[in-house]
């Protein structure tokens, strides 16, 4: 059944794309869609649900373009906090060909949760692309499986390129990872369609160095994950378990070796060899996905800040046990590498406002779920903190989240700014948004599909989480 009509009555209603604003508007929605935007009038609709918004500042639904909600034993309760956030929409970062299945038969999302927005099948590793032909024989199988796009993850440069030269062959897009030691010009060339993490690593950072040849040697030079040259029954069940440990803090992996190419990549940094690859993105449409907060949860984990988080009340215990092992673990490092880890996620943050200064397009994603510290919806609000505090604009940021999203999945008939005709995904703020970013938190309602959920809508669901996970 679809939602009655609805009225946003004397919003002001924010153009993401340039960051004018026209105030004392109605915008009315009609089942999942926008159908008007005019001055605010006092006309009676007695059919619809009128919100009287008058303070307000309307903007489209948030966009988590870097997610992994679909990957939790319960989504529900990480879908439901992404929602009460401002996240109307997200791309899944990690899928599986059941997940496909699922989603071609419409049985994968519930009614009302955040849209999926994209979808790929396994990430490529060496557990199905140990080899080029292994890596080729699953592009194609989950191509099949129609998936949205290829997500590319610990496989060799070797590997690497061939995947992306058969994933253009078939006209599906690659995203994600970038090997140690890879060409990183050459990547983008080749049609890398986005890099999350800005790596990770000391991938990029690599490229931006005066020394990247020996980086890029020592990076090599590394021991590779070996894994069986052929497939086995429970192959997948293995590898979701491995995954799972491994993305709760990646860098408590990293040895001495590790440490020393990172800060050999960080103290050589230089501004203009940065500057040329972020030409070369630019040139070759090459997105990046920054995901600072995850980078600042992993160099940082044992900052007690991530521990004092109010907002671990919505955590499960045996998941928060997990998160406080690894800052444990973390700590552990000598002082010497943790110095090098701030350092790194400094140089991030320099090169994230470098990337923006010369034009390169950007998505804001959080890598939550599983990653240490990340509680879903909420860490898109700390993304957006941490891209602030790179020193981008509110209004980069604001794309970033809404009008950029669109861009980049070809959706912007639909999606990315609030207009007639468009998805009702949007966010009620009761402060301007191009003014500062940390209006962005300040939700006072959201609208999923065209149903509204009040402040108080919003409050009840995060209330109902935090005591079922007391009781855990």
């Amino acid at each position: 059944m679809a939602e009655p009509s609805l009225l946003i009555r004397g919003t002001t209603v924010v153009d993401v794309r340039d960051g004018s604003a026209r105030a004392d508007q109605d915008v009315v929605i009609e089942g999942d869609r926008i159908v008007s935007i005019s001055p605010k009038t006092n006309t009676e609709r007695p059919s619809a649900r009128v919100v009287e918004a008058s303070g307000t500042y309307l903007v489209p639904g948030f966009c988590d373009m870097h997610a992994h909600p679909l990957n939790r034993k319960n989504p529900a309760v990480s879908l439901d906090l992404m929602l009460v956030h401002g996240v109307t929409g997200f791309r899944q970062m990690y899928g599986s060909a059941q997940m496909l299945k699922d989603r071609a038969a419409g049985r994968l999302m519930a009614a009302g949760a955040p849209r999926l927005l994209a979808l790929p099948g396994p990430a490529l590793s060496p557990f199905n692309a140990g080899s080029a032909a292994a890596a080729l024989a699953t592009i194609r199988e989950q191509h099949e499986h129609g998936a949205d796009f290829i997500k590319t993850a610990l496989v060799t440069r070797e590997v690497f390129y061939e995947a992306q030269n058969e994933a253009g062959r078939l006209g599906i897009p690659i995203a994600g990872h970038l090997p140690n030691g890879v060409d990183v010009a050459r990547a983008s060339g080749q049609g890398m369609r986005s890099v999350e993490h800005l790596g990770p690593g000391a991938c990029i950072l690599a490229d931006c160095s005066t020394e990247q040849d020996a980086i890029r040697a020592a990076a090599v030079a590394r021991p590779q994950v070996k894994m069986p040259p052929v497939r086995f029954a429970f192959l997948d069940s293995v590898l979701d378990r491995v995954i799972a440990r491994l993305v709760i803090n990646p860098v408590n992996m990293a040895r001495q070796p590790d440490v020393d190419i990172l800060d050999h990549a960080a103290t050589t940094f230089d501004q203009n060899a940065a500057a040329l690859l972020a030409e070369r993105f630019v040139r070759d449409g090459t997105w990046q996905v920054p995901t600072l907060i995850r980078s600042r949860t992993n160099y940082m984990c044992d900052d007690p800040a991530f521990g004092a988080d109010p907002d671990l009340r919505y955590i499960s215990a045996p998941t928060l046990r997990g998160w406080t092992k690894a800052a444990e673990k973390f700590a552990r490092f000598p002082a010497a590498s943790r110095q090098t880890f701030r350092l790194v996620y400094a140089t991030m943050l320099r090169l994230t406002k470098l990337l923006d200064d010369a034009g390169v397009k950007m998505l804001a994603g959080s890598d939550a779920c599983g990653a240490a510290w990340e509680v879903p919806g909420a860490a898109l609000h700390q993304e957006f903190d941490e891209l602030a505090r790179a020193g981008l604009s509110p209004l980069r940021i604001l794309q970033m989240t809404t009008w950029n999203a669109a861009e980049f999945l070809g959706a912007t008939d639909v999606m990315g700014s609030v207009s007639a005709g468009k998805h009702a995904d949007l966010v009620l703020l009761d402060a301007d948004p191009v003014e500062s970013a940390d209006h962005l938190h300040r939700v006072a309602g959201v609208v999923r599909g065209g149903r509204y959920y009040a402040r108080t809508d919003l409050d009840r669901i995060k209330d109902t989480i935090a005591a079922a996970r007391s009781v855990q």
